[in-house]
C-alpha cells in the first residue's frame, strides 16, 4: 500500500498538503497552459492567459482560458444511456470507466474511514437527495472550521471543464478529489502525514467490505497491490462520472415525453430573452460544458455583482474568486458558473452560499448585482468595476422571475436525486450492494 505521490495540488486557490504561496499557484496555472495537459491524457489543452496586465502598462482584463481539444478515442466501451441532446463526456485515457471500478467508487465516496479521523465521507457534504449538495451555506470539516465556499452540486460533473469554484488549474476529478481528502486551509477530511497509511490500513482491514479484492477487480492490471491513493481517487472519479442527470421533466419535454405548463414555457422564453443563456447554455445549464464533441472553450470566471466592499470592487478577503489563482486585479470577485440543472434543490446558492433562496438569487441577476444596505460588508455590488458586462438590470417584473424560476423548477431530475445506484452502500435499507 502506496501513500500519496507528493504533488502541488491546489483547492481553489487555498493551501492543500503542501503550503503553496498565491505566486506558485499562478506559476502553475501559466506551467499547465504551456505544456497543454489536461485530464489524464483525455484531451490535451493549449491556451493562452489573456491580461494585459500591468507590465505593458494598460488596465487588466479578466482571465480567460482557450482550450484546444484533439479528437478524442473512448478508452473503454462505456454506454452512457443519455438522451439525444446530451453528447458523451471525454474520459481520462488512464481511468477507463469499468463496472467493478464505479462499484468501488461509490463504496470509497460513502466511506467514513477515508477521512483522518473516521467520522466523515465525500458524501457528508454531498447529499444526494440535495444533488450532491448539502443545505448548508458553507460546509465544515472533521475539525468544525467552516470551509469559505458552499459545496457544489456534483450532477453531471464528468462533463465540467474545471472542477471548483475558481481553480483553473484543477481540471479533472482526478485531481481535484485529493484536495479535500488533504486539504489544510481549511482542513475537509483531515487526512495528513501522520494519518495518511493509517487510512490505507483501515480500508485493507475492512470486515464489512472486502476492499482489498474490490481494488483487484476494479484494476486487474495492476503489477503490485492495487490499493493506493491513486486508485482511490480514480475509483471515486469513475463512480462520480456516472452521476449523470438527464431526466428531468425539462429534458423529457424535449423528447416529447413530457408538456410544460404556460408559466413554465413563459419562464423559458423569458430565460432565453433575458440572455440568461450567455453564461447559463443548455445541456448543462453553465458555460463549462465539455463532451467528446468539444474542439475548443474558451474558459471564463465571472464577477456576477455580489459585492462591492469600499466601493472599490472589493469581495470578502477569504473569497476573492480567480484572483486568489492569478493575482491579476481584474479577476477580483470572478467565479465559475455553476450548472443550474437541479437547481431548486441546491439552496442556498452563490459560491459563498450568501443568497437563501432561489427567487433572491433570479432577483440578483436579473437586476445586475446585490446592493448590501448595511453590516461590514456593506456595498453595491451592482457597481462593482469588475463585474461582468453581461450581468446587469434586464427590466424583468415579478412576474417575469417568478415565470423563470418556475422553469427552473422544471431542471429538477427526481430520478437522479433518489436513484439507487448512487446511493450509501452502507445503509441497511440501501439497494443490494453491487
Amino acid at each position: 500500500m502506496n501513500a500519496l505521490p507528493v504533488r502541488l495540488s491546489l483547492h481553489d486557490g487555498r493551501r492543500c498538503r503542501r503550503e503553496v504561496s498565491r505566486r506558485a499557484a499562478g506559476a502553475m496555472l501559466v506551467l499547465l497552459l504551456s505544456c497543454g495537459g489536461c485530464g489524464g491524457g483525455s484531451s490535451s489543452n493549449s491556451g493562452t492567459t489573456q491580461d494585459a496586465g500591468a507590465s505593458q502598462g494598460k488596465a487588466a482584463t479578466p482571465t480567460v482560458l482557450n482550450w484546444t481539444y484533439p479528437a478524442y478515442s473512448p478508452p473503454d466501451a462505456w454506454e452512457w444511456k443519455l438522451p439525444s441532446h446530451m453528447p458523451a463526456p471525454r474520459v481520462p485515457a488512464n481511468n477507463p470507466m469499468n463496472a467493478a471500478k464505479v462499484a468501488l467508487g461509490r463504496y470509497l465516496f460513502h466511506e467514513r474511514r477515508l477521512s483522518g479521523d473516521g467520522t466523515m465521507s465525500c458524501a457528508s457534504c454531498h447529499e444526494q437527495a440535495r444533488a450532491f449538495a448539502d443545505g448548508k451555506d458553507r460546509p465544515r470539516g472533521i475539525t468544525h472550521v467552516q470551509h469559505p465556499r458552499n459545496s457544489m452540486g456534483l450532477g453531471n460533473v464528468a462533463w465540467h471543464a474545471t472542477q471548483t469554484w475558481s481553480n483553473p488549474v484543477l481540471m479533472s476529478l482526478e485531481a481535484q478529489i485529493p484536495n479535500p481528502v488533504f486539504g489544510t486551509e481549511p482542513v475537509e477530511m483531515g487526512v495528513n502525514d501522520s494519518s495518511v497509511q493509517e487510512v490505507l490500513k483501515r480500508l485493507a482491514s475492512a470486515q464489512d467490505v472486502d476492499y482489498p479484492a474490490r481494488f483487484r477487480q476494479a484494476f486487474p492490471d495492476a503489477k503490485s497491490d492495487p490499493l493506493t491513493w491513486e486508485n482511490i481517487f480514480k475509483a471515486i472519479s469513475a463512480f462520480e462520472r456516472t452521476m449523470v442527470t438527464a431526466d428531468s421533466r425539462y429534458d423529457r419535454y424535449l423528447q416529447g415525453k413530457a408538456t410544460l405548463s404556460e408559466q413554465e414555457l413563459r419562464g423559458r422564453q423569458l430565460f432565453e430573452k433575458a440572455e440568461c443563456t450567455q453564461c447559463h447554455q443548455p445541456p448543462n445549464f453553465d458555460d463549462q460544458f465539455v463532451s467528446v464533441e468539444t474542439t475548443t472553450l474558451k474558459v471564463r470566471y465571472h464577477n456576477i455583482g455580489l459585492y462591492n466592499l469600499n466601493g472599490r470592487g472589493d469581495y470578502p478577503k477569504e473569497n476573492t474568486g480567480v484572483e486568489e489563482i492569478t493575482a491579476n486585479p481584474a479577476d477580483m470577485g470572478a467565479f465559475r458558473v455553476p450548472s443550474l440543472r437541479n437547481v431548486a434543490v441546491t439552496e442556498p446558492y452563490m459560491h459563498d452560499g450568501s443568497v437563501a433562496t432561489l427567487e433572491e438569487a433570479v432577483a440578483i441577476m436579473a437586476g445586475g448585482g446585490r446592493n448590501i444596505t448595511s453590516g461590514p460588508r456593506a456595498g453595491d455590488g451592482r457597481a462593482n468595476p469588475h463585474k461582468s458586462p453581461l450581468v446587469r438590470d434586464r427590466g424583468l417584473s415579478a412576474q417575469d422571475r417568478a415565470d423563470i424560476v418556475a422553469f427552473l423548477k422544471t431542471l429538477t431530475d427526481e430520478t437522479f436525486l433518489s436513484d439507487p445506484a448512487f446511493s450509501d452502500p452502507f445503509r441497511k435499507d440501501a439497494a443490494s450492494r453491487p
